[in-house]
């Protein structure tokens, strides 16, 4: 017998009832980088049993938000396949009397709640259905009442072992028998999950912390159902600016993958940021999901939840912008009708945020840009000793040195009426980069008031 550790496989299995949000992007980033770095397999499971609220739309926009990451699936199925497998599973559980049907209704539960509560007692379910006889349920059956089925838990410590928390353990006497079938008949999440992760050998199982509880019931179930236990990894939750935890229809303002696309985030730096938030490692941008990879452990995340912050965020990409050569984005340019070469992409790429910024820079190279001035003695004088001939990034220091020796004007005062005038702001590309793609005809325009 064969004492080798299995192959790695995790999984990512959101519910296409919404488009995914940079909470789910963790996730699935988490489990990514794991199974990479593991040199294993990474399965995208579409858990669409609630026929109700999945939709081909969101399936296909968890596909598209994926694939824009990078985070491509070795393995991808969906539960609305495999209902013959979750039905086989079922009739073992009630077979062993570990299914069973329970009949009330709604508004039944949430009263033995209540009284509950005003007893002092956890809302936990009572197990009255077990005490149902042939003849009860035929008569509630009879009524018309459809039976929802519980899991019926060993009412135990259930112990586990976290890669992020270490020796967990839940007291399954405390939690309501979890109902798996509802009344008319659909899955809910739980035991098609774990048939799913038995059936295609999931090893590992890297989660939100907000599944702890869950994790004990289903450990549980793994067990009767014969599977063999994965390995969990509970990871803290993203939250909101307003310290909420973020959920897909809080779309609340722009946390989805596809709302961040559409303003302009690189997909790298989403990568970056979100592999190092709730680490004790610094934030860096990076072009490669590899490099991640290779400097991810899940032993390192912290347990405490974290703040997904948008102005970190900009920094992230912008320094992920900075590093891409003229050869990476050659063709965003010419999607944007922007490509002036690699000299205006070395020029401008230090001064970007969003990629799409760089359409500002080539209006100001190329104009009309109104001037900015407000001595037009000095721009004059500036537009009279303009060099001749070619223009390079030697051309910039030389017209200066100029201007400064016939003007006496000196450091900012030099300096900025200049910039002002080329290209009507005070900030920036370094000008010398720049000066060349304005040319002589624009420059000497715009010292002159003109607009160009």
């Amino acid at each position: 017998m064969s004492t080798e550790a299995p192959e790695v496989i995790v999984r990512f299995a959101p519910s296409p009832t919404g488009r995914l949000h940079v909470g789910n992007a963790r996730t699935a980033l988490f489990n990514w980088l794991f199974a990479r770095k593991a040199g294993g397999k990474f399965m995208l499971r579409l858990d669409d049993t609630d026929d109700e609220r999945s939709t081909e739309e969101y399936a296909h926009g968890i596909v598209e938000d994926l694939g824009w990451l990078g985070l491509v699936h070795d393995i991808l199925d969906r539960q609305s396949n495999r209902m013959a497998e979750y039905d086989k599973a079922a009739e073992k559980l009630k077979a062993e009397g570990l299914l069973y049907p329970c009949y009330e209704t709604p508004e039944e539960l949430e009263m033995k709640r209540k009284t509950q509560a005003r007893r002092g007692l956890p809302p936990v379910y009572d197990r009255a259905a077990l005490s149902l006889t042939d003849e009860d349920r035929a008569k509630l059956e009879a009524e018309g009442r459809q039976p929802h089925w519980r899991f019926k838990l060993a009412q135990e410590i259930t112990t586990f072992t976290d890669l992020i928390f270490g020796e967990t353990k839940v007291d399954c006497a405390s939690v309501s028998d979890p109902v798996l079938i509802r009344g008319d008949g659909r899955y809910l999440y739980t035991l098609p999950s774990i048939v799913d992760d038995i059936d295609f050998g999931i090893t590992h199982i890297i989660r939100g912390a907000d599944h702890v509880t869950n994790t004990g019931v289903q450990v549980q179930l793994f067990r009767v159902l014969g599977g063999r236990v994965p390995v969990f990894a509970h990871h803290s939750m993203l939250q909101g600016p307003e310290g909420k935890p973020l959920s897909k229809r809080d779309d609340a303002a722009d946390f989805s993958l596809m709302a961040l696309r559409e303003h302009g985030v690189e997909p790298m730096a989403l990568n970056a940021l979100l592999a190092r938030l709730g680490t004790p490692d610094p934030v860096e941008a990076t072009l490669s999901l590899d490099r991640l990879a290779d400097g991810f452990d899940v032993a390192r995340l912290g347990r405490s939840d974290i703040r997904f912050d948008l102005t970190e965020l900009d920094k992230v990409n912008a320094g992920t912008l900075h590093m891409l050569e003229y050869d990476e984005v050659k063709e965003r340019l010419q999607a944007l009708d922007c490509d002036l070469g690699p000299d205006f992409w070395a020029a401008v790429r230090p001064n970007l945020t969003r990629f799409a910024e760089v359409k500002d820079w080539v209006r100001i190279a190329e104009g009309p840009v109104t001037p900015v001035i407000d001595d037009p003695v000095f721009a004059s004088r500036a537009a009279d000793l303009l060099p001749e001939g070619e223009w390079d990034e030697t051309t910039w220091k030389a017209w200066t040195d100029v201007v400064k020796g016939e003007t006496g004007a000196k450091g900012k005062a030099l300096f900025m009426p200049l910039r002002q005038a080329l290209t009507g702001i005070d900030h920036g590309p370094e000008l010398k980069n720049l000066l060349p793609l304005i040319g002589r005809e624009r420059a000497e325009a715009r010292l002159r008031g003109k607009k160009a």
